[in-house]
């Protein structure tokens, strides 16, 4: 069974960073595309950032500049620093891991809020 564990979500003040931490079983991590989604309350789930397993990077026009997402092989994780946060990145951030035509696997969620 393969599971993604996130962690690292909390309540920041506006300007304030966190970094988010996704584990997973080595099985998967190796070969999927890992990414980090969001949802925030009435809206869409939508994407935030994806990482190769070789590394390239792909960020929603929203966040460039501000998230950066990073994956560490060595401990089967994946990252998303979150640099000067805003009151609309306030979400629930799922981590991701997609392979078509393999199956996709999602976390639990984390929640970010982000108010003053």
């Amino acid at each position: 069974q393969v599971q993604l564990v996130e962690s690292g979500g909390g309540l920041v003040q506006p300007g304030e960073s966190l970094r988010l931490s996704c584990a997973t079983s080595g099985s998967i991590f190796s070969i999927y595309v890992m990414g980090w989604y969001r949802q925030a309350p009435g809206k869409t789930r939508e994407l935030v950032a994806t990482i190769t397993s070789g590394g390239s990077t792909n960020y929603a026009d929203s966040v460039k500049g501000r998230f950066t997402i990073s994956r560490d092989n060595a401990k089967n994780t994946v990252y998303l620093q979150m640099n000067s946060l805003k009151p609309e990145d306030t979400a629930v951030y799922y981590c991701n891991a997609r392979r078509i035509p393999l199956p996709t696997y999602w976390g639990q969620g984390t929640q970010v809020t982000v108010s003053s």
